[in-house]
């Protein structure tokens, strides 16, 4: 019998037998089930408080805790568990005679699974208003020791904290006539350890962002961690990252929001390129409500070729494909509305790796079902409020880039002021340029009452090269099109080369020290422009 406390060999089954389990959850999603399938192999099932009552219900004989430990839960249920009969019942090894004779002269019965999951403390956390007692209240003690104990004695204790490990127990029991191998604990132990580090790892965040501890609980939404904590559980790994001799793999966050949740409803498998590009055109068409305009992005190496808005997915999808077809080829598609037939037909002519949509209509997934490869990801919008970026022997954390400008928030610069067209071209012009590499130049114009891109210049390392290769991608007029440009211009001629091109507006955020030199350009050439005051510089 193994006694050792070292890492588990691999190839060692070592079966322990199930005849007593404690269950205490939270979430009671497939608990009855569990627990019969547990009772038909002649486990003692010993339960507390909600748990009990919920198994007593479906006709199962129950245990409780306090008759095992022979003491009443007190102080509203804040000590139930923390007892020696129950700490040592899961933490004795069985294989230690000292361990066993100490067990047996305290009447303390051995404890062969514990079934656990923690209160919903970031759920509670996260309600609006909720009051400071309620945010302490739902921090777990019980809980996270039982855990802990179970997975330290993986050897002889399974400790189960996931409901979705359930049926998979339960086939194992039956095939090893109530045992669990040692493979099946250690892999339970590992999980257990993490949820028990992402557990306080979520307290220690939120309580660290909590301003006054009184009363309703006030959360400081600006601050930035003192302790940067990533504990984000591997959803897949992925057949290469960047390129095919690096390693990749997929996290997510635990919201079930965002691309990395998407539900991914045909198609090959997401490669790691297709991902980031899939968030970047999501990104960008998040910048228009789909209740006003039909958006859709087309992004090659995550700059958009092409974006536009459109009364229609159909229509902003063609406007979008017009603005650079060649670009769009092998491209991958954001659109900010449900996906319907008329507009899957479309998008169907032309080879794309995958399309991110809110929902698609089920004439529209039939559409595209001919095309095997492409990958359909339908997704729910998340708020993310932090972007990491990782550098050697770091991490940089900053506030994502949502800040968004209003017509009244521009200052007019020039003796041209803008038309109204042309106003609404330069803000249509801003929200996209914010989502191109810099240094980045956007052509835009506005017609029929859309936005459309013209040409887009990304990630030069001159702005007035940003300027002419825009111009230069530009396959529709550049005549009459208007010009936003990340960061101020820093001399004139970044100004004079979109004028040339034929933009007849400029959007840009000033602040140059030659800003007298560039507006006098923009006058002498019949140029209206604005000033933001704000840039939005994006590095990677």
């Amino acid at each position: 019998m193994m006694t050792s406390h070292s890492a588990p060999a691999s190839v060692s089954v070592d079966l322990r037998p199930v005849r007593r389990a404690l269950l205490s959850v939270t979430d009671k999603t497939g608990l009855v089930e569990f627990a019969k399938a547990l009772a038909g192999h002649g486990v003692e099932l010993v339960s507390t408080g909600g748990t009990s009552k919920a198994l007593r219900d479906a006709g199962l004989n129950v245990k409780d805790i306090s008759e095992l430990t022979g003491f009443p839960e007190m102080l509203d249920g804040r000590v139930k568990t923390l007892h020696p009969k129950v700490h040592g019942g899961i933490l004795h090894m069985r294989g230690n005679p000292e361990h066993v004779a100490a067990v047996q002269s305290h009447g303390i019965e051995p404890i062969d699974m514990v079934v656990v999951n923690l209160y919903a403390f970031e759920k509670t956390a996260q309600k609006p208003g909720v009051a400071f007692a309620d945010v302490i209240e739902n921090i777990d003690i019980g809980g996270p020791s039982m855990v802990r104990s179970a997975a330290k004695n993986f050897e002889d204790v399974a400790i189960v904290t996931q409901v979705a490990d359930y049926a998979a127990l339960a086939e194992e029991l039956s095939a090893n006539s109530g045992s669990l191998s040692r493979a099946t604990r250690w892999r339970l132990a590992k999980q257990a350890f993490a949820v028990t580090a992402a557990y306080d790892a979520g307290i220690a965040t939120a309580l660290e962002s909590i301003e006054a501890p009184e009363g309703k609980a006030v959360f400081v939404q600006d601050a930035l961690p003192q302790t940067l904590r990533v504990i984000d559980p591997l959803s897949q790994t992925l057949r290469y990252g960047e390129n095919p001799h690096q390693k990749a793999a997929l996290y997510v966050d635990g919201s079930g929001k965002g691309v990395a949740a998407g539900e991914q409803l045909q198609g090959k498998e997401l490669s790691y390129n297709n991902i980031v590009d899939l968030d970047a055109c999501w990104e960008l068409v998040s910048e228009f409500d789909a209740a006003s305009d039909a958006a859709v992005a087309i992004i090659k190496h995550t700059n958009p070729c092409g974006a536009s808005t459109g009364a229609t997915v159909l229509e902003a999808y063609k406007r979008a494909l017009e603005a650079d077809p060649v670009s769009a080829f092998g491209g991958v598609i954001g659109i900010n509305r449900e996906v319907d037939a008329e507009a899957a037909e479309e998008i169907a002519k032309l080879f794309v790796e995958a399309i991110v949509a809110p929902s698609f209509t089920p004439e529209a997934v039939a559409r595209f079902a001919a095309k095997k490869n492409l990958r359909l990801v339908k997704i729910t919008s998340a708020d993310t409020p932090r972007v990491l970026k990782q550098v050697s022997g770091g991490v940089l954390v900053q506030d994502a880039d949502r800040l968004r400008i209003t017509e009244a928030e521009l200052r007019l610069v020039t003796e041209r002021r803008p038309t109204a067209e042309e106003m609404r071209a330069l803000l249509f012009a801003w929200r996209v340029c914010k989502h191109v590499k810099s240094n980045a130049i956007v052509y835009a114009r506005f017609s029929e009452g859309h936005g459309q891109t013209v040409g887009i210049g990304a990630g030069q390392m001159s702005r007035v090269d940003a300027a002419r290769f825009g111009a230069m991608k530009a396959v529709l007029p550049l005549k009459g099109s208007v010009a936003a440009s990340d960061a101020f211009f820093p001399f004139a001629d970044g100004l004079e080369t979109v004028a040339n091109a034929g933009a007849t507006a400029v959007i840009q955020p000033g602040g140059s020290v030659r800003d007298a030199e560039v507006i006098e350009a923009a006058n002498r050439l019949g140029v209206a422009m604005a000033f933001t005051g704000v840039r939005h510089f994006r590095h990677g």
